[in-house]
């Protein structure tokens, strides 16, 4: 009905011009509606004729009437708008795919505005509207729309749950409390919802702090894009400014002695040159000296031969020694072993600083730094497999397997290398960059566990673990743990055992020492700035003591007791 009403009031108010509801309506004497555009546009034809006349009775009028706008008219135009927006809504007020439908709505049915959780209905704007007026009905909990209102009541007993069960962790109405929920801890829904609410406003605020860290941590990293490229860039040009240097420097050494060859071989050209003219020279003379003696040895009168024979000159010696046609020639041969040698040791060299710069490179990590671990468990995942280097082994200490140190009565038969120590001391072939664990037992009175930088004295009081700046030395003996660095010593409490543990964040600069035993026990943690890396290390003191890198085991030291 109300649409058949909207097209009679479309038939009454339409101009009968454009054939659309008026616009700007004005009306003629006569009395007849149009728009004020289109009558304009209709009379602007009709100016030659001299006269002007209505479309619709053809009353002719000889001047051109002024046309002035019917308010009235226009008013009721806006209304009728209005109530053509109302009466015919736009397709998207019809609920479609996946919209909540007016559960009141016949035909096609409306989408829904809100749910009522006590009627367990939804309801459309024009549905709704009670809910607002009625005093009853404003105290109904409305929501947003739901399309499991359903899930509301109960299966059993068709009432709404209103109720939640603690014991079940579920919602159930109150018929259920009466049987199968009897003697069960229970509650009002709403109760429970607030409970909940509040633990949701905790877990809210935690989830916020940590995304408040977490984009302070994204800051953090972004801040270091820029410095990160930068070192990078200058470490790239620096480097090749080396290398290239290292390259000259062996380009001019090859130079050099691809120069010296040349010029001894010169020397010895010319040399060759000089006793060769001298030889020959000496050849022509002999020549010329055996044809005046052939020629005299054919002299037929004797007296002749004896008057001639003494006027002739004695042989000389010889200016040039026939040794040299007999002595071993070795030339140049001698050169490529040298040039092989120096070639050998700067591939050692480059080798071991290689290694350096590598670790180095790989260390570089911009990510936050993070905590020690607080489980054994935790430290095992770090665990680092350490062998010792017996090129750096004291004249007096043995290395067994590369993994036990011990010191011997007797000098050990070893070679001399650059890296030895002169006191009873080892260092481990590893470098240590990273997080690493290693944990050490020992076996005697007195054994120092430390880390140092590689380039620490090899001889002298700076060669000892405990009096320099380039090592941390734990000592430790039968009663108690002493901590030495740069000859500094600090006394440390905590239980004693055979085995330590050493934990290294070498990025952090974290060095922190355990006692293992029942337990995994901090002994101390030491702060600082690592700017090399870092070698294990074992010094002994007594004929017979040792020490051995062993393998961590889980069921050693569970508990920890950081501190």
């Amino acid at each position: 009905m109300a649409q058949k009403g909207v097209q009679m009031d479309r038939e009454r108010f339409s101009c009968s011009i454009c054939l659309d509801l008026l616009k700007d309506p004005v009306t003629t004497a006569c009395g007849h509606s149009y728009c004020m555009n289109c009558i304009k546009y209709f009379w602007d034809g009709e100016e030659q004729k001299g006269t002007y006349s209505c479309p619709q009775c053809r009353e002719t009028f000889r001047q051109r009437p002024v046309l002035k706008k019917h308010t009235l008219l226009a008013e009721l135009m806006e209304d009728l708008k209005k109530s053509r927006a109302k009466a015919s809504p736009a397709d998207h007020c019809y609920a479609g795919p996946g919209d909540v439908a007016c559960g009141v709505c016949t035909g096609r049915k409306m989408k829904a505005t809100k749910s009522c959780l006590v009627c367990l209905v939804s309801y459309c704007e024009n549905h709704l509207q009670p809910h607002y007026d009625v005093p009853v009905l404003k105290k109904h909990k409305l929501v947003d729309p739901s399309e499991n209102l359903q899930q509301n009541i109960c299966s059993r007993h068709d009432e709404v749950m209103k109720i939640f069960c603690r014991t079940d962790q579920q919602c159930i109405c109150y018929l259920c409390t009466m049987d199968e929920h009897k003697g069960h801890e229970t509650v009002p829904a709403a109760a429970e919802r607030d409970e909940k609410q509040k633990k949701l406003q905790v877990s809210r605020q935690q989830i916020q702090q940590r995304i408040q860290d977490r984009e302070k941590d994204v800051k953090l990293l972004q801040q270091e894009v820029e410095p990160i490229n930068v070192s990078a860039d200058k470490t790239v040009e620096d480097s090749e400014k080396i290398f290239t240097e290292l390259i000259h420097i062996l380009q001019k050494r090859s130079s050099e002695v691809k120069q010296q060859i040349r010029s001894q071989v010169a020397a010895e050209m010319s040399r060759v040159k000089y006793l060769q003219e001298k030889l020959e020279q000496e050849i022509t003379e002999l020549k010329r000296k055996d044809a005046e003696l052939e020629q005299l040895s054919h002299t037929e009168d004797h007296n002749q031969f004896l008057l001639r024979y003494p006027s002739l000159p004695a042989l000389s010696e010889s200016t040039c020694s026939s040794s040299i046609i007999v002595r071993p020639l070795r030339y140049f041969e001698d050169v490529t072993p040298a040039v092989s040698e120096l070639r050998d040791k700067l591939q050692e060299v480059l080798r071991d600083s290689w290694t350096n710069i590598q670790l180095t490179i790989t260390e570089v990590d911009v990510l936050l730094s993070e905590p020690e671990p607080k489980t054994r468990a935790g430290f095992l995942k770090f665990t680092k497999t350490i062998t010792l280097d017996p090129n750096t082994a004291g004249n007096y200490v043995s290395c067994n397997w590369d993994k036990t140190a011990t010191l011997e009565k007797e000098k050990q038969v070893c070679p001399d290398h650059p890296d030895r120590f002169t006191c009873s001391q080892v260092l481990s072939k590893e470098s240590l960059t990273g997080r690493c664990y290693w944990e050490v037992e020992r076996k005697g009175k007195e054994v120092d566990v430390a880390v140092s930088y590689k380039n620490i004295s090899r001889s002298g009081d700076k060669s000892d673990f405990r009096y320099n700046d380039k090592s941390w030395s734990l000592y430790c003996d039968g009663d108690s743990y002493i901590l030495y660095h740069n000859n500094d010593k600090t006394k440390l409490s905590g239980p004693v055992s055979s085995k330590v543990g050493v934990y290294l964040d070498h990025k952090a600069g974290i060095l922190s020492f355990y006692s293992i035993s029942k337990t995994m026990t901090l002994l101390h943690r030491v702060q600082t700035t690592f700017t090399q890396p870092l070698h294990a290390g074992i010094s002994l003191y007594n004929y017979g003591d040792s020490a051995e890198f062993i393998k961590p085991r889980q069921t050693e030291g569970n508990s920890c007791s950081i501190g």
